[in-house]
């Protein structure tokens, strides 16, 4: 229900929470989007910046580029791509699950993990900005680490 994934952004009171939901409710009302045609639900209720994120994903992917999607927004940009094209998902590291309650379902729903889950919500790309120091490093020593062979671990009696 809209009520189970509408949560309060960066900090919204009950008032502006209730009023949130029933303007979401109208406007899936009004516009009666098909939940099975993504174009759809981007025509009549998205927003051009999650058109925009879905069109930079596709590209991306089509590219053979990885993105590392943010939070509530990118992923539900992510979501529209996935749904446009699946394999998209092969290019898609999720950086973080925000506090939103929300967005656990997106990437539940595209079948991502996210790298780190330090239930944030600042926005602004921060969940990025520290998942990407965590995917540096992991490149770092995939391609500088010594295998155990290499560093004369294996076989060794102890």
């Amino acid at each position: 229900s809209v009520e189970d994934i509408t949560g309060r952004g960066t900090g919204i009171n009950d008032d502006v929470l209730k009023n949130k939901v029933q303007v979401i409710k109208d406007s899936i009302s009004i516009n009666t989007p098909d939940a099975s045609d993504p174009i759809d639900v981007l025509s009549k209720i998205g927003g051009a910046e999650i058109a925009a994120i879905a069109g930079l994903i596709i590209g991306a992917a089509a590219n053979k580029v990885p993105v590392v999607i943010d939070g509530f927004i990118s992923t539900a940009g992510a979501l529209i791509a996935y749904m446009i094209e699946p394999k998209t998902k092969d290019y898609m590291f999720a950086a973080h699950r925000s506090q939103e309650i929300g967005h656990k379902a997106l990437l539940e729903k595209i079948g991502l993990r996210p790298i780190l889950d330090l239930d944030m919500r600042l926005g602004e790309g921060t969940g990025v900005a520290l998942a990407m120091l965590v995917i540096e490093g992991g490149l770092k020593i995939y391609k500088e680490m010594a295998t155990f062979a290499e560093a004369e671990v294996a076989g060794k009696k102890g």
